[in-house]
């Protein structure tokens, strides 16, 4: 027969084990809280393999906008091909006009009020691969500001910084 003192401290034992649970659900709950909070962050712009995009010291996110992506080869707004990278450098022209077509239809379905009259709001990303010829992207960014956008923005790769 058990005497009634180990009775008692079978059942404290018992209880502690239950009551030991309690911290560690609640550190879980925490943790998935962070981790809920800290991934709503999500990149706006595409990835894509067929660019190698420089890197800079850029502190500032991406915000929302119209993203024209320059590949070795071809050239897209929003993921619709506009155009081929031979295309642009055979255009003789100071800005290449099926790309500012492809903006300003852009401009009409996308704006809301606010923009539309409003130039200096409008903005649009340029993603482009760093062997392109600075020519081609100069021809790409006046065709930008002539299709009346007023900030023209270059998507870069934050480089690591060193611990100071």
């Amino acid at each position: 027969m058990m005497s009634s003192r180990i009775k008692r401290h079978r059942q404290r034992r018992h209880g502690a084990n239950h009551f030991a649970l309690i911290p560690f659900i609640d550190m879980m709950t925490i943790l998935v809280v962070f981790l809920l909070a800290h991934t709503a962050e999500v990149d706006i712009l595409p990835n894509t393999k067929n660019i190698s995009i420089p890197q800079s010291l850029s502190d500032r996110k991406p915000s929302a906008a119209v993203v024209v992506m320059i590949t070795k080869d071809s050239l897209y707004v929003d993921g619709q091909l506009v155009g081929s990278l031979n295309e642009v450098v055979a255009d003789q022209g100071p800005f290449f006009a099926p790309l500012k077509a492809a903006l300003l239809a852009q401009n009409a379905r996308s704006l809301n009020s606010a923009q539309k009259t409003d130039i200096s709001k409008r903005e649009v990303t340029i993603m482009g691969d760093k062997s392109i010829p600075y020519s081609v992207l100069k021809k790409i960014m006046l065709t930008c500001s002539e299709a009346e956008y007023g900030k023209v923005s270059f998507a870069v790769v934050e480089r690591e910084r060193a611990a100071t």
